[in-house]
């Protein structure tokens, strides 16, 4: 916007020029516009063809003038676009290197594959949680904005292998793939799971049979928002009056509550409690919904206060993200005797 502002004035500035030349002209020497005009041209481009009319003492200051004004608004002008010019691409490579600086300090990160309509939803999740993480995206102006947002962005290909080494895959602690067809994102989890065995994947599904391709692939994880949002509408139009459970308990208030795991270290205060004994309700103010013994996949949910905790032990809590810190502490302080 600013550029154009810049264009318009110049153009603005060299015909109020040119205007003001042919009008002088044809009065202080009573030519005609053509002739005027004609004039104007050779004047301001400083040619120096032959004068239509007996140049005058009055149109000799006049031209000397329009020559002195010609060449200030075309020097205006080439500079202006130069420095512009010059101005934007060194931003722009400045800022690329900050952002390659960026990333190349990244450990523990997150990655995410594709910016479409669900990576900007995941994209703005980790933002408002302040989590460090970085966007593949090939699209030249879909990574260009997210850039302008100040988002780190690899604009590549995610299905290329040096593409996530550049997003620094093997440092990297979860990788999303939310790309546009399902023969990108399983080709996408099949080279991050190559690179890196140990990282986590989720991987969008789109299709209805790339759930088992994805999770062969080696994703962890596979999530069809087609699938999620059916099932949803269909929910809601079988009890209209019933809204979601996560909808209602996780805005209380206009207070974001998260649903988090919270892992029982090695030597824990917490480690062969029951969960009455710990109290965790009453020291940290969170809901523990449900645990995952160590070496079980299934989840137990509403445990009693009876239930035991052991080291490696995960519950599932919800409460704010605060709450959920503190617990983390007191769930890895190693007992004093």
């Amino acid at each position: 916007m600013e550029n154009r502002r810049k264009i318009i004035k110049i153009i603005s500035m060299f015909l109020l020029v040119m205007v003001v030349s042919v009008c002088g002209y044809a009065l202080i020497l009573d030519i005609s516009l053509i002739d005027a005009l004609y004039m104007t041209a050779i004047t301001v481009s400083t040619v120096g063809y032959g004068e239509v009319a007996e140049m005058t003492t009055l149109a000799k200051f006049f031209t000397i003038g329009v020559i002195f004004s010609g060449l200030s608004v075309v020097a205006y002008g080439f500079t202006s676009i130069v420095t512009t010019f010059f101005e934007g691409e060194f931003q722009v490579a400045w800022r690329r290197k900050k952002m390659l600086k960026k990333i190349e300090e990244l450990k523990d990160h997150y990655i995410v594959c594709g910016a479409g309509e669900v990576g900007q939803i995941v994209i703005n999740e980790f933002r408002q949680k302040d989590m460090d993480f970085v966007v593949i995206e090939k699209n030249e102006e879909r990574s260009s904005e997210l850039i302008e947002e100040g988002v780190l962005v690899v604009k590549d290909d995610a299905t290329n292998e040096d593409t996530l080494m550049k997003a620094r895959i093997l440092e990297a602690k979860s990788i999303v793939c939310t790309l546009s067809n399902d023969a990108e994102n399983v080709f996408t989890v099949l080279t991050a799971r190559q690179i890196n065995p140990r990282i986590y994947i989720i991987a969008k599904a789109i299709e209805k049979g790339a759930h088992g391709k994805l999770l062969r692939a080696g994703a962890n994880n596979t999530i069809s928002p087609n699938e999620i949002g059916g099932r949803r509408i269909a929910a809601m139009v079988i009890r209209p009056t019933i809204k979601s459970f996560l909808d209602i308990i996780t805005q209380i208030d206009e207070v974001s509550l998260d649903m988090e795991e919270v892992s029982i270290c090695a030597g824990s205060e917490f480690a062969g409690k029951t969960l009455g004994e710990n109290r965790i309700p009453e020291r940290s103010g969170l809901i523990v919904l449900a645990i995952r013994k160590q070496g079980e996949q299934r989840l137990r949910f509403n445990p009693t206060s009876e239930t035991m905790l052991h080291e490696g032990d995960i519950m599932m809590v919800l409460g704010r993200s605060s709450q959920v810190d503190s617990l983390r502490g007191m769930a890895c302080e190693v007992l004093s005797y």
